[in-house]
């Protein structure tokens, strides 16, 4: 479990989130959804140890940051590495030994090229693998699924979903709703200036509907779009 008490966090004057309390349950998905600038990322960083922060961040294993794995948005990779160079240090790091790793090549990646030429999937693929073989008890997944293609964003849910079964704790970002009312288990709105709202799956809908409201169709009516009678 990882638990947050009171956590706020600033940039200056500017406030970002402020007095959060939640608690991450082992075995399920929880999604954290907003509008660019909600926090979502930051939020993430603080919970990694990569941002300061006010409040209390707890877990069951400590350090939190020996047993999670963090996928960023956009990974970054070290120059002229290999991708199989770029798994083999993250598992020295952990003091993990795999002898044969490409057998654990889900992706079909070219492990022995540069990873700094792998395209932006594939780069996210390649941060996917070696963040699931570090042995991870938490995993937090910032846009998983942005950059990849249809097939490994079908892989990458049965993935999230097998470590659910195996009583992960996964959070989950996204800017797109549809795909986390199929695959959460509670989801977590963040909002600028507006307490956290906290729903479960019967009121995703509700949730769905008050989004688009709010956020997309005044922005669409503002618009000058006409009908067209060609």
């Amino acid at each position: 479990m990882i638990s947050l008490e009171n956590v706020s966090k600033k940039f200056g004057k500017n406030i970002v989130f402020e007095n959060l309390n939640l608690q991450f349950k082992p075995g399920s998905i929880n999604g954290i959804v907003g509008e660019n600038g909600a926090g979502k990322t930051t939020l993430f960083r603080c919970i990694a140890g990569f941002e300061s922060y006010e409040g209390r961040i707890d877990s069951h294993k400590n350090p939190l940051k020996n047993h999670l794995g963090y996928l960023m948005t956009n990974p970054y990779l070290l120059e002229k590495i290999t991708g199989l160079e770029y798994i083999e240090l993250l598992l020295y790091a952990r003091e993990i030994s795999i002898k044969n790793i490409a057998q654990h090549n889900i992706f079909d990646l070219p492990l022995k090229e540069y990873a700094t030429n792998y395209s932006t999937g594939m780069k996210k693929k390649l941060a996917i693998t070696a963040m699931l073989l570090l042995n991870n008890d938490y995993f937090i997944l910032d846009e998983p699924f942005s950059g990849l293609d249809i097939q490994s964003n079908m892989l990458l849910t049965e993935i999230i979903q097998k470590l659910r079964s195996l009583n992960k704790t996964i959070l989950l970002s996204s800017h797109i709703f549809g795909g986390l009312e199929q695959l959460c288990d509670v989801i977590h709105l963040l909002q600028k200036g507006k307490p956290l709202q906290t729903v479960l799956p019967p009121q995703y809908d509700s949730l769905k509907e008050t989004m688009m409201q709010s956020i997309h169709r005044t922005k669409i009516d503002t618009l000058p779009l006409k009908y067209s009678d060609s």
